[in-house]
């Protein structure tokens, strides 16, 4: 009954949302939650309604109310949280609202898992490799600051790599899935048909999301994903006292987690406030290399899936298939690399320029962030 109530949830979220994506489109237009492009750092050439994120939420709700049987404190806390960011999220598609502002709610969001729903990263692995204990348990108040942390950098994560047409919501169906596979592992099954709903969700607004986007998610659709995927992953992983505890999330939520940490850590070092958005994001750097967008994503939707994989395999104590997945996904980032090298170089060289694909919208951020818009980096 688990599984047919997974299945059941999966197809019940990815319907509501397809069905549903274009009423939120038309409804975006009356509102006036449009993104114009009326500067040199927005790409995409025409209008493009940017609250799609609320379709995603809606078929998702729809699914877990009716398919869910856990309604503890955790679960209900997950979605007081989840539907604080969708409101945050829609004020912010429609009227920008300062990151300070929007830093403070994804705090208060986070909060109210931890101690209303005593979701609490409070064991992971221990990174000292001399020492007897396999794990390492946190005191109160490191564990709830650890956790805040773990939610807010995941949610923003998630928000950074929103930058092109279909990335985030195929990366985020992709670390969705990982993300099933490992709670059925763990008996997880609430966490599995949440994962799955939430998959379903993803895959039911990429039709439309998709190069060339006919809508984004915005802020509504990215905070979201991030924040459940977060939540998730410490009640469907950081809990176990396996040796892998730590490295299982870290490893299924790379893409965006080490894309942030490294634009963080860029901005920082060039003497600028990490929250200024630039083109240095890993998506900014496939694409100015030369390849087009739907190869970039491709990409990462590759890249994605193998990590995906290498977490699955950690997570069933194979650690010599996991470091060889690992290896290969350094591999084709340098031959993916040196492919695009080429390419750009042949393109400077043959005077032919941009080709027609790079002229579609580059965004599918909430107001055309990463690909030279900065609504999203400033979370």
């Amino acid at each position: 009954m688990n599984y047919l109530s997974m299945i059941f949830a999966f197809i019940t979220s990815f319907i509501f949302t397809f069905a549903s994506t274009p009423l939120v489109r038309r409804f975006a237009y009356k509102i006036g939650a449009v993104d114009v492009p009326k500067d040199k750092r927005r790409v995409h050439k025409k209008p493009t309604p940017r609250i799609g994120g609320l379709a995603i939420i809606f078929g998702f709700l729809v699914a877990v109310l009716c398919f869910n049987d856990d309604w503890s404190k955790s679960m209900i806390a997950t979605l007081i949280g989840a539907g604080i960011l969708a409101v945050l999220g829609v004020i912010d598609d429609c009227k920008a609202l300062d990151a300070k502002l929007k830093f403070v709610v994804q705090i208060i969001a986070a909060l109210i898992v931890v101690f209303y729903g005593d979701i609490r990263i409070s064991v992971f692995s221990n990174p000292n490799v001399f020492s007897t204990n396999p794990y390492v348990i946190l005191p109160m108040w490191l564990s709830v600051i650890v956790t805040v942390v773990w939610i807010v950098f995941i949610t923003n994560a998630v928000n950074f790599i929103d930058g092109l047409d279909g990335l985030a919501a195929g990366v985020s169906a992709i670390m969705s899935m990982s993300l099933v596979f490992i709670a059925i592992s763990y008996h997880e099954y609430t966490i599995a048909l949440v994962g799955l709903a939430l998959m379903g969700s993803c895959f039911g607004f990429l039709p439309f999301n998709f190069n060339p986007a006919k809508i984004f998610m915005g802020d509504t659709g990215s905070t979201f994903l991030g924040y459940m995927l977060a939540v998730l992953s410490i009640q469907g992983m950081f809990k176990s006292y396996a040796v892998i505890s730590f490295a299982v999330p870290v490893i299924m939520l790379g893409l965006p987690l080490f894309d942030a940490a490294f634009a963080m850590i860029r901005r920082v070092l060039s003497g600028k406030s990490p929250m200024i958005a630039d083109r240095g994001h890993l998506h900014h750097r496939l694409y100015d290399m030369g390849f087009s967008q739907k190869q970039t994503v491709f990409i990462l939707y590759a890249i994605s899936g193998v990590l995906g994989i290498t977490a699955i395999l950690l997570a069933e104590q194979r650690f010599l298939r996991a470091m060889l997945l690992l290896i290969c996904v350094l591999i084709f980032i340098l031959i993916a690399t040196m492919m695009g090298k080429n390419s750009f170089v042949h393109k400077r060289t043959s005077g032919k320029g941009d080709d027609a694909e790079d002229k579609v919208s580059l965004s599918a951020g909430a107001k055309s962030d990463d690909v030279g818009d900065g609504s999203e980096d400033k979370s």
